[in-house]
């Protein structure tokens, strides 16, 4: 077991080990897949560290059954291990910006046996999936300016929201009334959130 896969609790350590992140990179990045660290993906963006990802995925607390939206999917990577965590009661769906990136990481999604896991490309003007929310935990993994308003819109009431924003990595919980509940959880380095436009 890779070391950054162990330190995690035991649902995402099966889903480390049953979703190859090798099988999410380019052929030239394939030999650095066990390296802890992001690694390129080409368009600018990357496939997250892995401890960051094992951070990320403990913080948003997927429970089976869940309705999970991905933004900023990418290689598909986090796609594919949302849905190990939902199971097949579940439902992932994961958005991304860059359609060459979507029909990638699409087609890396499809060779697991996650059928209720897909990625598809962010429509026009549209931050996440609002038509097919509301979703009980949103995984953003890119850093906008601040927390999106349209995202926590789109949680159920008391849905879960894991993002960075600029540069802390925060949990949003929507409440029944007033403004989410934000919690701090420490420092980290992400590709800046693009709003997705023509």
């Amino acid at each position: 077991m890779r070391r950054w896969a162990a330190a995690s609790n035991p649902a995402i350590r099966e889903a480390f080990a049953a979703v190859d992140r090798r099988g999410f990179l380019t052929e030239h990045q394939q030999r650095f897949a066990d390296d802890d660290r992001p690694l390129p993906i080409g368009h600018g963006q990357t496939n997250s560290q892995p401890t960051t990802v094992a951070n990320m995925l403990a913080l948003l607390d997927v429970l089976p059954g869940q309705r999970v939206l991905d933004v900023g999917a990418g290689s598909g990577w986090t796609t594919a291990l949302l849905g190990h965590l939902v199971g097949p009661e579940g439902r992932v769906i994961g958005v991304e910006l860059v359609p060459e990136l979507a029909v990638w990481g699409a087609a890396n999604v499809g060779r697991h046996p996650v059928p209720w896991a897909t990625e598809q490309a962010a429509e026009r003007d549209v931050l996440g999936r609002p038509a097919e929310g509301p979703y009980d935990r949103i995984l953003v993994s890119a850093a906008p300016g601040g927390v999106p308003g349209e995202l926590v819109d789109q949680l159920v009431l008391g849905g879960l929201m894991v993002i960075p924003v600029r540069s802390r990595m925060l949990t949003v919980r929507r409440q029944a009334e007033g403004p989410p509940e934000i919690h701090e959880h420490g420092s980290y380095s992400f590709v800046p959130l693009l709003r997705p436009h023509h």
